[in-house]
């Protein structure tokens, strides 16, 4: 196959890339080089695409998508269409006339996707679509068995049947099945018998045996309650032995006074937090605990139900307990609480001894496991359902797959957009189509770099649902003057809606020519306001210290010695003085030689020094847009692309679009608010002129033009002069011959 098909390829980006236009193209996938496929792995989340379609094709449920993978789903879905040509359609309707049904298979998909009409109320449907195969409520609603092994309650025909999968599920929790309705699998059933069986077992093994439960079932609260209080009773009978080795240590052992004006001032509860922690009882050296007056507030209520319950059986009335009678307290419910803290089956134990005897002396567990045999039983005409939602879902999703996959169509031909183009972002005045979701701005912009795109990241926020992500818009025409971190804009997704963005992050790269033919003249600008904010804020410094030092020298003016005259520097201002002059022999030279053109040569001039000026880093930007590869933006969202996808200066202009007035606008430029600039334009304007006129008369301009209406300046004469003195002297002219 792969010998006789004949490809066709489109050059796009840079580089070739397979036309996807047939269903026989679509055939002769898996035959072609893997070296000449545009991306060899994408993400199954992150993408414009429904997940559930992507899930089909990740078989091996590793969350990304592979060659081998791409190749099995276009197999599996031209075997099942007459004419394969059907999956270039990207239709949300499957035709059922497209269904190859000349095979046992497709015999099954087509008759469940009648028996999915017929279930939703569609007999006579001769189409159907994902919206109608991914509706299993209403699919499976008029029936109890739907092959996934899960039963209900109302499924079950004996009532003893029906109260044991209720108790499944009160126990171990339902799950849903297909039809959208709590029920119980086989799994879930083995596990709640095992369960009843454990704690029956384990139940076995205390009956009859009065040292486990010497109250009988009474000894369980008896131990729950003294579970309760045992730490702190243990905390209480370790302070008074401490206290008894060392009576200095009673004070410490029942708190500071200060710790009780600390929570003096607030309200408390006979729970309060903060009383909880101080000691059960007042230390003593040796004492006993007391029962009943004199017990931790906090503590009342337990301290009182072990007495009633632990106590009293035990010991009798006490009104208070030694350390002694608390050990043989311990002793005595010591084996009971070792049988509980072996506890197995405790999942079961709400339904009570008598039910779980009950559930496993009778045939509960047989009639579940049946039930689920016969739901079971479905399981195949089930499998044909998931089959027609599956090609349902290649019919309409599988191409679009392919064509931002195995090529990128997409986004180069623009009349898409591409799986992994977000959205739009509206941003300083232009529009950004190249948008991706991330989920770690600094970690993706660590591959995304190597792009050479200016990329912007930006912070992204609905509040009317308080959704929440970030995304990377790549700026491929304008400039970046104005993009900076915190500046806002709108984002709108695939689906329209509108969110707020703010930048966070920016990755500088060159955007376009014309921002690098401007750029020296405005790091040229940029530079001088630099510099005058810094000399003007000197200059303010320096007044507000020679103020200071004026007021200063006032208040003590009869204290101060006269001050010195300054003295001047003689070679300083000679050095000045010769700079100057070079300075203005340079300049001069060029204004000399720009005056001596011809009028038409004075623009061609300026135009060829502008070109000069802007010319290298126009190059070094066209060298860095020439790079610009969509490659490692995706590479870092964690696709594996394999060719150079490159953004190149027309097709970034595509991508980011500037703002422009609509075709046949007219507009107003009289600006009313606009800044008064008549007096200095006026000044500007005379200062030029005279300059100009000036330069005119100096270098001889005005003496060749109109001789003799302005004296000849001092360099003319100069150089007439230098002219007269090079010249060779002219010989007498010879008498005439007689």
């Amino acid at each position: 196959m792969s010998q006789k098909h004949a490809w066709r390829f489109f050059r796009s980006g840079g580089f070739d890339q397979v036309r996807l236009d047939s269903g026989a193209d679509l055939f002769a996938l898996e035959h072609l080089d893997q070296k000449l496929w545009v991306a060899l792995s994408c993400p199954t989340r992150g993408v414009e695409l429904d997940p559930a379609t992507l899930d089909l094709v990740d078989t091996d449920k590793d969350g990304r998508i592979r060659p081998p993978e791409i190749k099995a789903a276009v197999a599996w879905a031209c075997a099942r269409l007459r004419n394969p040509d059907e999956l270039i359609q990207h239709s949300a309707n499957l035709p059922l006339t497209a269904i190859k049904d000349d095979t046992p298979e497709g015999k099954q998909l087509l008759a469940s996707a009648h028996q999915i009409l017929r279930s939703l109320g569609k007999p006579d449907a001769t189409s159907i679509s994902v919206d109608d195969t991914s509706n299993t409520a209403g699919i499976f609603a008029g029936t109890t068995a739907n092959g996934d092994g899960i039963v209900q309650p109302e499924s079950a025909g004996d009532e003893t049947t029906r109260a044991a999968i209720r108790d499944v599920m009160a126990c171990l929790g339902g799950e849903t099945d297909r039809s959208g309705k709590p029920g119980v699998s086989q799994a879930k059933t083995e596990q709640f018998f095992a369960e009843l069986r454990a704690y029956a077992e384990w139940r076995q093994k205390a009956e009859g045996d009065e040292a486990i439960l010497p109250f009988g079932e009474a000894t369980l609260p008896a131990v729950a309650a003294l579970t309760a209080v045992k730490a702190k009773i243990e905390d209480y009978f370790g302070r008074c032995r401490l206290g008894a080795y060392d009576e200095r240590a009673v004070a410490a052992l029942n708190r500071e006074e200060k710790e009780y004006l600390a929570i003096a001032a607030k309200d408390l509860t006979i729970t309060a937090s903060e009383v909880a922690g101080f000691p059960l009882a007042r230390v003593v050296a040796g004492g006993a605990l007391p029962l009943q007056a004199g017990i931790n507030p906090a503590w009342s209520d337990a301290i009182a139900a072990f007495r009633s319950v632990v106590v009293k059986p035990l010991l009798g009335e006490r009104e208070s307990l030694s350390e002694a009678e608390w050990s043989e307290i311990k002793g005595k419910l010591g084996p009971c609480e070792g049988w509980l803290a072996c506890k197995a089956g405790g999942s079961v134990e709400r339904l009570g001894l008598a039910r779980v005897r009950e559930l496993l002396a009778g045939k509960a567990a047989e009639g579940v496991a049946t039930l689920i045999a016969k739901d079971k039983a479905y399981e195949a005409e089930a499998n044909a359902i998931r089959a027609v939602d599956k090609l349902v879902r290649y019919y309409r999703d599988l191409h679009t797959l392919l064509v931002n996959y195995v090529n990128f169509r997409d986004f180069y031909d623009r009349k898409a957009k591409a799986i992994f183009q977000a959205g739009r972002l509206y941003l300083d005045q232009r529009s950004c189509d190249l948008c991706l979701t991330v989920e770690d701005a600094g970690k993706h912009a660590a591959m995304a770099g190597l792009a050479g795109a200016c990329l912007v990241y930006c912070d992204c926020a609905r509040k009317s649902t308080g959704g929440k992500m970030q995304i990377v818009a790549a700026m491929t025409d304008g400039d970046s003057d104005n993009l900076m971190v915190g500046r806002n804009g709108i984002f709108y997704d695939r689906k329209g809606q509108d969110w707020d963005a703010t930048i966070v992050k920016i990755v500088e790269n060159p955007i376009s020519l014309r921002q690098a033919f401007w750029s020296p003249y405005k790091k040229f600008v940029r530079m001088i306001e630099e510099q005058v904010a810094k000399r003007a804020g000197a200059a303010e410094v320096k007044a507000h210290a020679n103020l200071e030092s004026t007021a200063a020298a006032v208040t003590t003016a009869d204290k101060a010695k006269p001050a010195e005259p300054k003295k001047f520097d003689v070679g300083t201002i000679a050095a000045l003085g010769v700079g100057l002059g070079a300075i203005a022999t340079v300049v001069g030279g060029f204004v000399a030689g720009f005056l001596s053109m011809a009028w038409w040569q004075m623009p061609l001039a300026l135009a060829g020094l502008m070109i000069v000026v802007s010319l290298p880093s126009v190059l070094i930007a066209a060298l860095k847009l020439r790079k610009r590869n969509l490659g490692p933006v995706l590479d870092a969202n964690g696709w594996a692309v394999n060719a150079k996808a490159k953004i190149n200066i027309p097709f970034g202009r595509s991508l980011t679009r500037m703002a422009a007035l609509p075709p046949g606008s007219s507009r107003n430029l009289v600006d009313p608010y606009a800044e008064k600039k008549a007096a200095r334009n006026t000044v500007i304007a005379v200062a030029v002129v005279a300059a100009v006129v000036f330069a005119l008369w100096r270098y001889g301009v005005v003496e060749r033009l109109a001789p003799g209406i302005l004296p000849k300046s001092g360099w003319m004469k100069a150089r007439e002069a230098a002219a007269a003195t090079a010249a060779p002297a002219t010989p007498a002219p010879e008498p005439p011959a007689k």
